[in-house]
């Protein structure tokens, strides 16, 4: 079963990435998403508990994410979650999987500075995919010579476009700065 969900976490390890066995790349990274509430008690606020995720993002969205977050940062990811179990030296367990269509800093915790990564597929082939026939999109003031690249999460990862960490997303501030109401 595959459900659509939006989670909101840390990044709890720094991004790896691979290929899988067809060449496409891959970048995984464990997301942690931590409930709070305020006790009125002490009048703080306290963890309740802990879901942890294991997060893949597949082909252009991967090398941004490589490039984009680190351990520590505030991300919004959505993406189809699929729940299974697993066994490895007799020991038994679950895993909640999510297979990332979007990633992107949570803003709420600081401020992040987007650099649109640069590729070369074709936005002919993506414009023909959606319906539209109109394969430039202009935008500035720069005419019909300045257009703009649709990045999609189909493009093909051979085509050649910017060195990782070029594109990177630089992300101020991390869960540890983040606000409180004592703040």
């Amino acid at each position: 079963m595959q459900d659509t969900v939006t989670i909101i976490g840390n990044v709890a390890t720094d991004p790896t990435q691979g290929r899988t066995s067809g060449g496409v790349p891959v970048t995984n990274f464990r997301l942690a998403s931590t409930h709070r509430r305020f006790d009125d008690a002490t009048q703080t606020w306290i963890d309740v508990g802990t879901n942890w995720y294991s997060v893949a993002a597949f082909r252009h969205l991967a090398e941004n994410v490589k490039a984009s977050l680190r351990a520590g940062d505030s991300v919004i990811v959505t993406g189809r979650m699929k729940i299974r179990t697993w066994e490895n030296n007799g020991k038994h367990g679950t895993s909640v999987d999510i297979d990332a269509d979007v990633v992107g800093h949570d803003l709420r915790w600081g401020t992040t500075a987007y650099r649109r990564s640069t590729s070369r597929s074709s936005s002919a082939d993506h414009d023909r995919q959606l319906g539209d026939g109109d394969s430039s999109a202009s935008i500035g003031s720069g005419g019909a010579d300045e257009t703009r690249d649709i990045d999609t999460p189909w493009a093909d990862p051979a085509l050649a476009r910017e060195e990782p960490g070029s594109g990177e997303l630089a992300a101020a501030g991390s869960a540890a700065d983040a606000w409180s109401p004592s703040s």
